[in-house]
C-alpha cells in the first residue's frame, strides 16, 4: 500500500483538488488537468492523489533537472514504496547523423551514467514486480526500449534447494549478458570461486548475492556487501533479470539475423537499379558487419536499428517504450504539460528526418525508422488516466477534458505580483527609472525583450548609465546561466535582461520587478500563457511589480491581466480569513559547481592533468549520482578541455 509521510496537511485548495482529482480518477475519468500556481503545493496534492487511489504512478517531467527534483520530493512522501527514476541515461549523447549537403557522417557518441542506467532497470523491475511504485520519468521514456515480454522472461530464477550445475548457471548469466569477471565486483558481471557464485544484479548499487552450492543443489542465497563481502542478509529466493533492456533470447537471434538478410537484399536491390553504387557498398559492409557481430555474440553496436526485428513487430508498429511496462489501471501524471505536451508532439518529427536521411544513402537500413519515439496519437492512445499539471494548461489538455481543479491559493500567503500598464513611449527611461527604485529597496529586476539585439542594446545602455546589468543569451550554456543567477543572487548585479525568461530556474525571491518591453506585440513570447508565466517571475517576492509597457491592451494582455488580479483576489480573501501575512520566499543560496571547480582549474600544470582529470571524471560520477547534471556536464566539459590541451 502507499503510505504518505508529511508532517503537513493539505491546506488552501489542496483539499478540495485532492478530493476532485481522486474521485475523477474512481469514476473513470480519463483526462484531468490540475492549473495550479507555483507555490501552491501541487507536488503534495500529486502524492495525495496517489495514496487516495492506490494504483502505479508514473509522472512525467519535460526535463532531467525537473524529473530529479520530483524524484527527491517523492521519496521523501513515499520513503516505504518503490519510488523510481528513469530518465535518458547518457550524460553526453550525440546521435548518428548524415549531412549530404557537406557529405559528413557523425557518428554516434554516447557517454552511459552507470547510476542511471541501474534506476532504469530497477524501475522496469518494480513495475513487473510490485503494485505500490511511482516512476518519475524524463519525456525520454517515450522512446524504443526492450520489449516488456522478453525483458520479463529473460530471467534466472534462484531458489534455496534447487539443483543446477554451475556452469550451466554460469551459462544462463551469461545469456543475460552478464560478464565473467574473477578478480573485481562490477556491476552487470559475476564471478564463480569453487562452489560459490557471486552475481552483481543490475538493478543493484553497492551489493551483489552469492550463490553457495552443496554439489549441483543451492545451499545458501545471501545478499552481501560488494565491498567488504560482509553478508547483509539471507534469501530464500532470488530474480535475476538480464543486463540489458535490449537482451534477446538465442532463437529470436536466429530469425532476427534471417529477416535482416532478407531486407538487405531487397535494398541493395533498389540501390543498384538506382545506380547508387556507393550506398550499396555502403550498406552492405556495415550490415553484414552487423550480421556477423550478432551472429558470434548476440549483440552488435547500433543493435537498437534492428528493434523491428528484436521485438518482432510490424512495420510502422509502434516500438516498445516504458509504457509497455505500466498496468492498465495505472496513473499518468504529466507536470508542466504546458512544456511535456508540445515535447511530445515533436519529439517524433525530428528522428524522422535524421533517420530517413541515413537510410537514403546507405548508412542504415529502412527499418531503422522503427526505431523512434513514440508519436503524439500512439502516445495519447496508450496512455492510462492522466492528469496534467500546469499553472498555464495548454490547447490539447483544456479540450481534452471539462475537469479541470484549480489550486491557485498559495498555503504561504503570497500573492500573484501588482501588474501596471504603461506606454511604450519612452519605454527604456522609465524602467531604467523604476529599476533604480526597486533597486534602492534591495530588490532586483527582471527585464524580458523581443530581440536579441535590443536585449544587447538596452545591456550597453543601462550599463553607460552606471547600473549594474547583465544579458542572459539564448545560446548561453547551463552551467554559465546557473553561473548568471547566482552572481545577482549574490548581488554583484541588479539587472538581468534577457529574451525568454520562461526557462526552469528563475524562479528568484530576490525579484522585485519584471519589465515586459513591447508586451502588445504579437508572437509566443507574448502569448497569454507566455505573459502569465513571465508574470509569476515576480510572484516569490510579497513585494513584486510587474510593468507591462504597451500602447494597447491585447487580448492575451487583457486575459493575462485579468487572471493574476483574479488569483490576487482569491488569495486575499483566503489570506484575511485565516490571518495569514504573506511574506517572500526564502531560498538558500547553495555554491555552484563554477565556485567550487573555477580556481582550480587555473592552478592546473601541464604535469598534473593527469592526475587532476582522475580526479574531475570521479566527481562528475558522483555527481551525476545524486541527480546535478548540470554540474556532471560542466565537469565533463572541463576534462574535455583539459585532454585537448595535454
Amino acid at each position: 500500500m502507499f503510505k504518505l509521510h508529511s508532517k503537513f496537511q493539505p491546506t488552501g485548495d489542496q483539499p478540495r483538488a485532492i478530493q476532485t482529482l481522486t474521485e475523477g480518477f474512481t469514476q473513470g475519468e480519463r483526462n484531468q488537468v490540475l492549473l495550479g500556481v507555483t507555490g501552491s503545493g501541487k507536488t503534495f496534492t500529486m502524492a495525495n492523489v496517489i495514496q487516495n487511489v492506490q494504483k502505479p504512478t508514473l509522472v512525467m517531467a519535460p526535463n532531467k533537472t525537473l524529473a530529479a527534483q520530483l524524484f527527491e520530493e517523492m521519496k521523501d512522501f513515499f520513503p516505504e514504496n518503490a519510488v523510481e527514476y528513469f530518465v535518458s541515461y547518457y550524460d553526453y549523447y550525440q546521435p548518428e547523423a548524415y549531412i549530404p549537403r557537406t557529405d559528413t557522417y557523425i557518428e554516434k557518441e554516447s557517454s552511459i551514467n552507470e547510476y542511471i542506467d541501474r534506476l532504469r532497470h530497477s524501475a522496469t523491475r518494480s513495475l513487473i514486480e510490485r503494485r505500490d511504485v511511482i516512476v518519475v520519468a524524463s519525456v525520454s521514456c517515450i522512446y524504443g526500449i526492450g520489449s516488456r515480454e522478453s525483458y520479463g522472461a529473460m530471467v534466472a530464477d534462484l531458489k534455496v534447494g534447487d539443483e543446477i550445475a554451475i556452469h550451466d548457471l554460469a551459462k544462463k548469466f551469461t545469456e543475460l549478458q552478464y560478464k565473467r569477471n574473477d578478480f573485481q565486483n562490477a556491476r552487470g558481471t559475476f564471478s564463480v570461486k569453487g562452489d560459490t557464485v557471486d552475481i552483481f544484479p543490475v538493478h543493484y548499487d553497492n551489493a551483489l548475492w552469492r550463490i553457495s552450492f552443496f554439489g549441483d543443489e543451492i545451499e545458501s542465497i545471501h545478499e552481501v556487501d560488494a565491498v567488504t563481502g560482509n553478508k547483509l542478509t539471507s534469501l530464500k529466493f532470488a530474480r535475476v533479470y538480464a543486463n540489458s533492456h535490449y537482451v534477446t533470447p538465442q532463437k529470436t537471434i536466429h530469425h532476427m539475423i534471417k529477416e535482416i538478410k532478407k531486407e538487405l537484399t531487397v535494398r541493395l536491390a533498389e540501390l543498384e537499379q538506382n545506380n547508387q553504387l556507393l550506398e550499396y557498398e555502403r550498406l552492405k559492409n556495415r550490415v553484414n558487419y552487423d550480421i556477423e557481430t550478432l551472429m558470434n555474440t548476440g549483440m552488435c553496436p547500433g543493435i537498437e536499428n534492428y528493434s523491428r526485428y528484436l521485438t518482432g513487430r510490424a512495420p510502422g508498429e509502434p516500438p516498445p517504450t516504458l509504457f509497455e511496462y505500466l498496468p492498465p489501471d495505472a496513473l499518468l501524471i504529466v507536470d508542466e504539460s504546458h512544456v511535456g505536451v508540445p515535447q511530445i508532439r515533436g519529439m517524433f518529427h525530428g528522428d524522422f528526418a535524421r533517420k530517413t536521411t541515413l537510410s537514403e544513402h546507405g548508412f542504415r537500413l529502412p527499418s531503422c525508422l522503427d526505431n523512434r519515439p513514440l508519436k503524439f496519437e500512439e502516445w495519447d492512445k496508450m496512455r492510462p488516466a492522466t492528469v496534467f499539471v500546469s499553472a498555464t494548461p495548454g490547447e490539447f489538455e483544456m479540450k481534452s477534458t471539462d475537469h479541470v481543479v484549480e489550486q491557485v491559493v498559495r498555503p504561504t500567503g503570497l500573492l500573484d505580483p501588482v501588474c501596471i500598464v504603461k506606454p511604450c513611449e519612452n519605454q527604456v527611461d522609465d524602467l531604467m527609472h523604476e529599476s533604480r527604485k526597486t533597486i534602492e529597496q534591495g530588490y532586483k529586476v527582471l527585464i524580458t525583450t523581443l530581440t536579441k539585439k535590443m536585449a544587447e542594446g538596452l545591456t550597453d545602455y543601462f550599463n553607460m548609465m552606471e547600473l549594474r546589468v547583465k544579458y542572459l543569451h539564448s545560446d548561453i550554456d547551463t552551467l554559465e546561466r546557473i553561473q548568471i543567477l547566482q552572481a545577482l543572487r549574490k548581488d554583484e548585479f541588479d539587472v538581468l535582461v534577457g529574451i525568454n525568461l520562461l526557462r526552469e530556474g528563475i524562479d528568484l525571491p530576490e525579484c522585485g520587478l519584471v519589465g515586459i518591453l513591447d508586451a502588445d506585440k504579437a508572437g509566443f513570447l507574448r502569448s497569454e500563457r507566455s505573459l502569465i508565466q513571465t508574470i509569476g517571475r515576480a510572484a516569490r517576492n510579497s513585494e513584486g511589480r510587474v510593468i507591462l509597457y504597451a500602447d494597447k491592451v491585447t487580448e492575451a494582455m487583457d486575459y493575462a491581466l485579468k487572471e493574476t488580479e483574479r488569483r490576487r483576489e482569491k488569495q486575499m480573501a483566503y489570506n484575511e480569513e485565516h490571518g495569514i501575512t504573506p511574506t517572500t520566499v526564502q531560498k538558500a543560496l547553495r555554491e555552484t559547481f563554477a565556485d567550487a571547480y573555477q580556481a582550480p582549474e587555473k592552478a592546473i600544470g601541464k604535469k598534473d592533468k593527469p592526475v587532476d582529470i582522475d580526479k574531475l571524471h570521479r566527481e562528475m560520477m558522483r555527481e551525476a549520482k545524486r541527480q546535478n547534471f548540470e554540474k556532471a556536464a560542466q565537469l565533463r566539459d572541463q576534462i574535455r578541455k583539459l585532454e585537448n590541451n595535454s
